[in-house]
């Protein structure tokens, strides 16, 4: 066992629930222990019913998944809103895109504007990326070209890929921005 884990097991054996969330990491990408998926999500669960934000999303994302339980896209979508409701961020981003397919839950683009935008007010750079798209072409919410740039830019300035390539786009067509093919490319 790899020291890290072992620290982790010491602080979760001693009620820390953040060394339970650490520890269902280490199981749940192989990291000083051998790789146990099923182990993982115990350890989430134990630590999503005490409340734990990041513990409620990660075992959501097990659930969305199926990977070391059963997929249940209705259970991930529940346990994001717990955590979303805390503020994590992640969560909210995830719920969010939920609501944009109908994904677990009943498919809302004003409920997927409002995760995405609590997400990227939180610095979510996807989320903010997925609100410019939504700002750029009026899904969900009134056009707004200058909006979705502002978006863009927050999103870009964290290196997001999308976002680099959607704010080139608006540069080289001049949507929500003057035109500038130097500055697209």
């Amino acid at each position: 066992e790899g020291e890290a884990a072992r620290l982790f097991r010491i602080a979760a054996a001693e009620g820390d629930v953040a060394g339970l969330v650490y520890l269902a990491t280490c199981y749940e990408h192989g990291r000083g222990v051998e790789e146990d998926q099923i182990e993982a999500v115990r350890l989430y669960r134990l630590a999503a019913d005490q409340g734990h934000p990041k513990a409620q999303c990660f075992l959501g994302v097990c659930y969305e998944k199926g990977t070391g339980v059963g997929k249940d896209e209705r259970e991930a979508a529940r346990l994001y809103g717990l955590a979303a409701d805390q503020g994590n961020a992640t969560a909210q981003f995830r719920l969010g895109m939920c609501y944009s397919v109908g994904r677990g839950v009943q498919r809302s683009e004003g409920d997927a504007a409002r995760m995405l935008t609590l997400a990227a007010d939180e610095g979510h750079a996807e989320a903010a990326t997925e609100m410019g798209v939504r700002y750029e072409y009026g899904r969900g919410v009134e056009k707004d070209e200058a909006e979705a740039v502002r978006l863009y830019t927050q999103a870009a300035e964290k290196g997001h890929t999308r976002a680099l390539l959607r704010l080139g786009v608006c540069h080289c067509y001049a949507r929500g921005v003057e035109k500038d093919e130097g500055e697209a490319v």
